[in-house]
Order: structure tokens, then sequence, then C-alpha cells
């Protein structure tokens, strides 16, 4: 049986650009899929699609046990979407806008407000709920925008990069939000730029990249697959990064990337702290100094480096949907 969220071969292009070229993802109900991927991989596409604001060249896609291309309405019934751009109307207040969403998912007058009540407190916005959302912070309006999302507690949920523009006191707040939902059984696809959000909420991840999914598993297993630790050192002599180089290369499991202006060597390694100690004794054998040596975890760029040969980029939206942005700020008025 497919799960709650499930797509088969996607295809969709603009012009000359193929944006998805055949992406394939099976979503167990109640869990989490970080979908993660560079600039233009093709993620805001595949949730653009999966959400009925797009329609694919081909493909199949199912959410929540309903055909996306047969029964959209049917979809959109059962589906939340936080999109990348806050979809709040500037000219009501917050609580207003709450509200709004709520009657135009058929709640009841008083539902709605109770509704409304409790989100605003749940998102810190209680005393700014009587202002017009016109005066918002940034942060503030993708606090309301994903409130917005949740006033009904869909099902299914998509976030596109829900934290985008919070501070880390409010990322936090929205992290134990999500799994509070996904507790309850909800079922989540959430892109995100930041490997840390995926560590903290993703079941499981998939890696796109020119509009397919090119790795797929979970935190670990896709960090293993890039050597799963990397030892970073700080060279005190410029004059000798080549001497430290050698050294490194001769304990790594990859190549060493070098930082010039920082004096900083990278190199992937397996054999943790006991590695880390061999390599600090060959250092002072050789008479290389050090201002830092550590031992870490790879990073989200650690991953797209070696997945798709290029690093990961804070991006507003998939490039090759530019033409759409417009529907994308529009997106939750569409599902609604």
């Amino acid at each position: 049986m497919p799960g709650a969220i499930y797509a088969e071969g996607l295809v969709k292009t603009f012009g000359d650009v193929r944006a998805l070229d055949g992406v394939d993802l099976d979503v167990p109900e109640g869990t989490v899929l970080g979908l993660l991927g560079p600039n233009g991989a093709g993620k805001t596409t595949t949730v653009r699609c999966l959400t009925t604001l797009l329609r694919p060249d081909s493909g199949k896609a199912v959410v929540a046990g309903v055909d996306v291309l047969r029964h959209p309405d049917a979809v959109r019934r059962s589906i939340g979407l936080s999109g990348q751009f806050a979809a709040v109307d500037e000219y009501l207040t917050g609580r207003e806008n709450l509200q709004m969403v709520g009657r135009l998912y058929q709640m009841r007058a008083k539902a709605a407000k109770a509704r409304a009540a409790e989100l605003l407190e749940q998102f810190h916005l209680t005393d700014a709920a009587d202002r017009p959302a016109k005066t918002y912070s940034g942060g503030m309006r993708r606090r309301l925008d994903l409130a917005a999302a949740l006033v009904v507690s869909p099902p299914v949920m998509f976030m596109d990069e829900p934290t985008t523009g919070l501070d880390p006191r409010n990322r936090q707040q929205l992290w134990e939000v999500i799994k509070q939902l996904v507790s309850g059984g909800t079922t989540l696809l959430l892109t995100t730029q930041y490997l840390e959000e995926a560590d903290h909420l993703a079941h499981d991840i998939a890696v796109v990249d020119h509009g397919r999914v090119i790795a797929q598993g979970t935190s670990d297993q896709l960090k293993a697959r890039t050597g799963g630790e990397r030892v970073e050192v700080v060279v005190q002599d410029r004059e000798r990064m080549a001497a430290a180089v050698e050294v490194l290369r001769g304990f790594g499991k990859g190549e060493t990337t070098v930082e010039e202006h920082t004096r900083r060597l990278t190199v992937p390694v397996t054999g943790g702290a006991k590695l880390l100690a061999e390599i600090i004794r060959e250092l002072d054998t050789r008479g290389i100094g050090i201002d830092d040596i550590g031992l870490r975890r790879p990073t989200l760029d650690d991953v797209f480096l070696s997945l798709t040969g290029h690093a990961a980029e804070s991006t507003d939206q998939d490039q090759p949907d530019a033409p759409h942005q417009q529907k994308e700020r529009n997106g939750k008025e569409a599902v609604k």
C-alpha cells in the first residue's frame, strides 16, 4: 500500500526546462519526509504538483489516499500548505486572518474564533493579534502564515522551507509544534535547506537534484555516504599547508578541502577520536604547527557537495518556477 504521500514518475517541464524528471516518493502515514536539494533542484515544483497548484505533465500522485490528478478538490480538503511566501492578508489583523481561514474551511464562527486564539498563543502572536498584518515583521508574518496552515489540523501537511526568516527561538518553537502534529498522526513533507532541521524532524530524507531523487535514507545514512566524520585542521604557517595536506591524505577517505584564506583543511575520515590522536601525533612529528583541530560530523554542504557536486544555497524558490512565483504567493488560497 502506498503511503500518505505517494509520487511515481512525476515529470514537469517549463519550456525547455525539465523541472521534474521522474520524481518518486513514498511517505508512510504519521512520518516526516525531509526534501533536500540545491537551488533549482525541483523541491518546490514537487510540492506544487502534490498540492494541486501545478499539474504534472506525466506521472502519478496520491495524497491522503486520493488521486491528485483525478480529484484535486478532495485533495485540497485533506491537506495544509505553508509555502515559501507568507500568504496573509496585510489589511486584516492576525486574529482576523486566522478566523477567515477557519471560516473558509467551513468552521462555525465560534469555533474559528477559539482556534484563532489558540494558535495566536501557540505562535506567540497574542500581543499583536489585533494589529494589521502589514505592521508585522517578516518573522511574525511567517509565524502567522504557519498558524493559518494549521487551523484545521489536516491529516497531511506540506511545509516549504517553513523556518526561513525565523530566529533560533521561533525555529525551535516551530519544531515543537511539528513534533506534536506528527505525534498526533499527521504526515508531513518538509522542504528545507537546514540539515539540522531534518535531523530534528525527518524520519527519512530525500535529496533532489535536476528534478530527480538521487539519494534517500535517514540523516545518518546520508552522512555516512559522504564519509561519517570530518577532521578540520587550521595550520599555523601557510607555508606548511601543503605538508599538512600530505599528512591528511594518509588518513582521509576522500579529497582534502583547502581554504587558503583561513588556512583550514578538511578531510572525510572514519575512526573517531582515536584517529584524531594519530593525526595530531603525525603533524607534531613532522613539525607542522596547528592553531586548531577537531572532529565533526558532515554538514549540509558536505552532503550536497558529495551527492550533487555543489553546495547548498538559500533560495526563495526553485529557479525553473520563476514565472509561477505568484502561484506560490497565493498557494494557501488555492488550497483553501
